[in-house]
């Protein structure tokens, strides 16, 4: 019974979805205007892209520091 009951609340939520998706205005805003025809759209784009970079180069890097604490900690425990 609980597991019926699961499925209609996601069947609704599934279907808000749809709805909210649909209400979306397809003409472009004002600002989307004048960020395009200045090209200043670009430099949207290339900041976000570089706070991107660094934030999956400082992931990785910390993930290297965390594997070589792990095998430290492992060696010093055999």
């Amino acid at each position: 019974m609980a597991k019926s009951i699961k499925r209609v609340i996601g069947f609704f939520l599934f279907m808000l979805c749809g709805l909210i998706l649909n209400a979306q205005n397809p003409e472009q805003s004002e600002m989307d205007k004048v960020m395009r025809s200045d090209g200043k759209i670009y430099v949207v784009l290339a900041v976000l892209a570089v706070v991107l970079l660094g934030m999956f180069a400082y992931l990785f890097y910390t993930e290297r520091k965390l594997d070589k604490l792990e095998k430290e900690i492992k060696s010093e425990k055999e």
